[in-house]
């Protein structure tokens, strides 16, 4: 029998309240208590009580460059038939922007690195910069779009820098 779930906290202001009855639902919930108190950890804006600046964007050759330098996180969000076409920047970390919990496995990653910055790349610089305004409206700190993208003038594949395979 699913059992409802109900987890209210109240971190930096935050009041969130989830309901499931599925057992996704259940563990998704028992993660918001983590998220919120990340949040507030990251200087988030409901934590400093101040509006969010517009994310920063940064040249394929700076993502690689900074990536090679341990420094970055370079995450792609493009969907995985995209990847398939034109293969992953070395290095990069696949996780699709309109897969379910995206925000939630992004989450993760800043928990599993937190001194480096996220960097998120797409097909042509649109979508991660839209991407990053939305999080960035969330709290989001150290977080920017790769200009140019994969495809894009000034690209990733146009400025021939290394592919890995998707598979």
């Amino acid at each position: 029998m699913p059992y409802p779930v109900s987890i209210t906290p109240h971190h930096a202001g935050l009041k969130t309240t989830a309901r499931s009855t599925s057992r996704k639902g259940r563990c998704f919930a028992a993660l918001l208590p983590a998220l919120a108190l990340w949040g507030a950890m990251a200087g988030g804006a409901a934590a400093q009580g101040a509006g969010s600046p517009a994310p920063g964007s940064i040249t394929v050759q700076e993502a690689h460059g900074e990536q090679s330098g341990g420094r970055l996180l370079l995450v792609d969000i493009r969907s995985p038939g995209e990847w398939s076409d034109t293969g992953l920047p070395q290095g990069a970390i696949p996780l699709d922007v309109d897969a379910t919990a995206f925000e939630v496995r992004l989450a993760g990653l800043r928990l599993d690195h937190p001194a480096k910055r996220i960097a998120l790349i797409d097909r042509t610089g649109a979508q991660a910069v839209a991407t990053a305004q939305k999080l960035g409206g969330r709290g989001w700190r150290d977080l920017v779009a790769v200009r140019g993208g994969m495809l894009g003038p000034g690209g990733w594949l146009a400025e021939k820098l290394p592919v890995a395979e998707y598979r």
